[in-house]
């Protein structure tokens, strides 16, 4: 005797599998507060969501996303594109993005551009397929189809950890460039000359550097050769740009890097070669990375407060979503920079 065909329902739900009404009756709630609570927690209290979220656990029940997606005509997805996870230069940045979207019951979704534009824009294409809510983007820097794509698809965009004059739509983050200049005002503040720089091949990292080279030559300090290293920034890019500085036939005295992962691998080459810091070799770094004060000698560096960035640009795609940012001006938000002057300067 041929099978009675499944339904559509049943084939979502299981015989035995907890449905939306078991968590309902479990919380002693209604039905709408549950999925309330689990697709849009902001417009509950604390209390019922706590209630729903028990249940959820209690009787193990396992939202249906893409049901709830189809009836508010959203994907409650965020994509989040980064350089690299190489190192944690923009974990503090991602966590906090990810907690509060969490919260609000978004899920993210990372893309890696590998510092290339080209890239980017073959993720993007793939990405809008799934129709996000939102996307952030590291930097500013496009390819004309990446910008052609994203104005067409009217997908709400932050450009995080950088400014520019017209960005796509909303802005968090700082100036490469005023990065540069006060780490070349700073140095030569403090008497140091004969300045070389270590990058990786990074597009932010480089117009650090090159805005460190423009105040140098304002500010009296010469000409400082840059060493180019393919990314991602690691221990022996450090190495292997020190190296290549100490073989000119005027070597350093300062080296600037364009992370606090390059510097430290300067710190070690310059200790395997016996030269003191910052006696014979002074060091800068950027990223004020958790290791950064804890190496010797602790590292001079650049705080960027990556979680603020993560906070703010969270914010701001919160609150275009829910419409509250309507006849407002789009989100510019300049988050700064300090400098962090250790034992290594």
């Amino acid at each position: 005797m041929p099978k009675k065909p499944r339904s559509p329902t049943a084939a979502h739900h299981p015989a035995g599998a907890p449905t939306l009404i078991d968590v309902a009756k479990v919380a002693g709630v209604s039905p709408i507060t549950v999925s309330r609570a689990l697709h849009r927690p902001e417009v509950v209290s604390d209390k019922a969501r706590e209630k729903v979220l028990a249940a959820v656990a209690q009787t193990g029940y396992v939202p249906n996303a893409q049901a709830g997606s189809l009836a508010s005509n959203r994907s409650r997805l965020v994509a989040i594109f980064l350089p690299t996870i190489a190192n944690s230069i923009f974990a503090d940045t991602v966590q906090a993005l990810m907690d509060r979207l969490t919260v609000a019951g978004y899920q993210t979704l990372l893309g890696l551009t590998g510092y290339s534009a080209e890239r980017e824009e073959k993720l993007l294409e793939a990405v809008l397929g799934r129709r996000p809510d939102g996307i952030v983007l590291t930097g500013t820097l496009h390819t004309e189809a990446s910008r052609l794509r994203l104005a067409r698809a009217g997908v709400p965009v932050v450009e995080a950890w950088d400014l520019a004059e017209a960005p796509l739509d909303m802005l968090v983050g700082f100036s490469h460039e005023a990065v540069g200049q006060a780490i070349a005002e700073h140095l030569l503040a403090k008497g140091y000359q004969r300045f070389g720089i270590i990058s990786v091949a990074d597009p932010r990292g480089l117009r650090r550097c090159q805005a460190v080279q423009a105040a140098l030559r304002a500010g009296g300090g010469g000409e400082a050769p840059l060493e180019a290293i393919t990314p991602p920034a690691t221990l022996e890019v450090g190495r292997e740009g020190l190296r290549r500085l100490l073989a000119r036939a005027q070597p350093p005295r300062v080296v600037v890097c364009s992370s606090d992962t390059i510097a430290q691998g300067v710190l070690a080459e310059a200790a395997s070669r016996g030269l003191r810091v910052p006696q014979d070799l002074a060091v800068m770094g950027f990223g004020d990375l958790s290791s950064a004060a804890q190496v010797h000698p602790p590292l001079s560096t650049v705080r960027v407060d990556g979680g603020r960035i993560g906070e703010e640009v969270a914010k701001a795609l919160l609150a275009r979503f829910d419409g509250r940012d309507a006849g407002l001006p789009p989100v510019r938000i300049d988050t700064g920079f300090s400098l962090i002057d250790r034992a290594s300067t």
